[in-house]
């Protein structure tokens, strides 16, 4: 019979986070068949596992669920924020299985994000995939060719340089132009630091696509499944057929 650490089995009951779990282990409690458990234990379908008492449910094996959210502005890509900021989990409170955020957007920033299948997902974003992520920026005040050239060629973030990315203007107004760039890597605010490395302002940052995924045209704040199309092309993107 297979067997899970503890932590993770409380984790993915939706009682707490892993986190939570392991300072409620650490603390003494939590039970497995009435006994102590400490981090590392492992129980499986038959076992007892008790919080401060209170029985928690051992979820039957996950249903892989492939959703595409688009995250509006102004919401946290946590599963809980301790400031009681609005969590992009909050948009998938009617989804049956425990899903999870990937592809983080910072609060400020919109646009796809992915959920569920852990393994699958971190493959789309790990930077040696180099599976390509796609952004309309808006900028201000206006952009120079030498910006555009530098943005384009790549820079120095954190003592590392970035990879070349494709940078286009989609369009030119007073004040403010409107860019589409496409980068092969995912570091953590990369688009922002790109930007603001160059001197320039992000008034607002959207992520459209992630390899062959398109955000479309779903609203945001709404989710759905990925269609037996889309999940082949991403799976070939990432050489995961």
């Amino acid at each position: 019979m297979e067997k899970t650490r503890i932590q993770k089995i409380i984790a993915d009951s939706g009682y707490c986070s892993r986190r939570k779990a392991e300072s409620l282990i650490a603390a003494g409690q939590v039970k497995c068949n009435g006994r102590p458990v400490k981090l590392g234990d492992k129980a499986g379908s038959r076992d007892l596992i008790t919080v401060n008492g209170e029985r928690i449910a051992i979820p039957k094996k996950k249903q892989k669920l492939y959703l595409m959210l688009n995250k509006p502005r102004g919401y946290v890509t946590t599963m809980s924020d301790e400031l009681d900021r609005r969590c992009v989990m909050d948009l998938l409170e009617d989804v049956p299985e425990r899903v999870y955020p990937v592809g983080r957007l910072d609060r400020n920033s919109e646009g796809l994000l992915l959920t569920n299948d852990g393994d699958f997902a971190n493959s789309i974003m790990h930077p040696s995939r180099h599976v390509s992520k796609t952004y309309r920026v808006t900028v201000r005040p206006d952009i120079t060719d030498q910006q555009l050239v530098q943005l384009s060629e790549g820079m120095e973030i954190d003592g590392k340089p970035t990879l070349p990315a494709t940078v286009n203007v989609l369009t030119k107004e007073p004040g403010r132009v409107v860019l589409l760039i496409t980068i092969r890597e995912g570091r953590n605010r990369q688009i922002r630091r790109m930007c603001e490395a160059v001197g320039l302002e992000v008034a607002r940052l959207r992520r459209i696509s992630i390899g062959p995924l398109k955000l479309g045209m779903l609203k945001p704040g709404t989710y759905r499944e990925l269609t037996a199309e889309e999940l082949r092309a991403l799976r070939t993107a990432i050489g995961k057929e």
